[in-house]
């Protein structure tokens, strides 16, 4: 029951909570570009209530950590999906915070390589498609002892 209290207050974290964080900047963005004062006013009340939801949302988080966490030998956990989301908490962490204008990510396996655009298949050729749209670049090295694939990302400030 504890793992599923800590799960699901990882869960909210990453999810919820960092969505109303951002929902937040936008409100405070766009307070800051507008000229009528009731329309300022009236976003100003709509960015308190999503600041007091964000702090509803964090007790709420720490009240499901409260408990001793338990270890449950049959729970299967899935290491992709959370090696997932603590990337993603890794990049919204230096999106919010670092003031960087570029990221870079590297990821390397020690797999059998071979990484390369092949006919019918779209996962390399899309990675370059998206790291081109947001003026990235990408490196990709594949020989029989592994793949590396680093990304530079300019970030928007």
């Amino acid at each position: 029951m504890n793992n599923e209290r800590v799960t699901l207050a990882q869960e909210l974290h990453d999810g919820i909570a960092q969505d109303l964080v951002v929902l937040g900047f936008s409100i405070d963005q766009a307070i800051s570009q507008s000229n009528e004062p009731e329309v300022k006013s009236s976003l100003r009340a709509i960015r308190f209530t999503t600041t007091d939801l964000i702090e509803k949302l964090r007790t709420q988080m720490h009240q499901l950590r409260s408990a001793d966490p338990l270890n449950d030998p049959g729970l299967e956990i899935d290491s992709m999906y959370e090696t997932f989301r603590v990337v993603q908490e890794i990049l919204r962490n230096i999106e919010k915070h670092s003031g960087a204008d570029s990221v870079r990510i590297e990821i390397s396996d020690n797999g059998k390589g071979g990484a390369a655009p092949g006919e019918n298949s779209f996962g390399i050729v899309g990675l370059q498609e998206r790291i081109a749209k947001i003026n990235g670049e990408i490196r990709i090295d594949s020989s029989s002892q592994g793949t590396s694939i680093g990304v530079t990302i300019p970030l928007d400030r």
